[in-house]
């Protein structure tokens, strides 16, 4: 690119990078983005986005989980291990909780389940984008999570925190049902209610809130076989 004042300053302007394998939903997304003025460059698969000079910043990848060859969570492992920390977003049309978790572990701001709102993919890429420009902001710790400040975390019931464990460890709620000595259906109680007090509409929302609030930073690294059922 010309070295000219104009250049420099389209440098500057926050670019998203999209990568998916479906031509039609990286069209998609441009439009989406174009429409907010945020500028935009996509890419069918992983391998191609790795071959692409990246800008260190303002910039943040959004990338499709499943995809051939590499998944968006490999992706984003892979750009870690070369060094690049843009904030990425991963999206799923499955709801897998195990990959939700590994992708927010892996160094992901965010899980997003299709099909989702306009509004919220917007509101994603542009916090993405915010860390991306702010260097403090991305070193320093994130600030809690809406769903796990204080007033929300304690009225989350010891039960509850025993079937968030377990959620967020992706186990379905027969497994859940049988490592607490409950029903089935009690599970979905007591998941239901947590959801309810941490604000999360999705179970991607919770692991997402539960994760970056730290809620269950000590339990997630117990095995399933140390479980102690406590009294309802």
């Amino acid at each position: 690119m010309e070295n000219t004042p104009q250049a420099e300053v389209e440098a500057q302007l926050p670019l998203v990078y999209i990568v998916d394998d479906e031509a039609a939903v990286r069209d998609a997304l441009g439009l989406l983005f174009q429409s907010v003025g945020l500028a935009h460059v996509g890419f069918p698969d992983a391998q191609a986005l790795l071959a692409h000079p990246l800008r260190s910043a303002p910039c943040c990848l959004l990338t499709d989980l499943r995809m051939p060859l590499m998944s968006g969570i490999e992706l984003v492992e892979t750009l870690r291990k070369r060094g690049v920390s843009m904030p990425a977003i991963i999206i799923s049309g499955h709801g897998d909780i195990k990959q939700a978790v590994r992708a927010l572990k892996c160094g992901a701001v965010d899980f997003i389940e299709k099909p989702f709102d306009d509004q919220d993919l917007i509101d994603s890429v542009n916090a993405a984008l915010k860390l991306s420009m702010n260097d403090a902001s991305t070193d320093a710790p994130a600030a809690p999570a809406e769903g796990t400040r204080p007033g929300r975390q304690a009225q989350i019931s010891p039960r509850e925190l025993e079937v968030l464990r377990l959620v967020v460890k992706g186990c379905p709620n027969k497994v859940i049902a049988r490592e607490l000595g409950i029903s089935a259906r009690t599970v979905e109680v007591h998941r239901a209610h947590a959801m309810q007090k941490l604000g999360a509409s999705s179970v991607a929302e919770l692991v997402r809130v539960v994760l970056h609030g730290g809620l269950l930073d000590q339990a997630l690294d117990e095995p399933l076989s140390n479980h102690h059922a406590i009294a309802r």
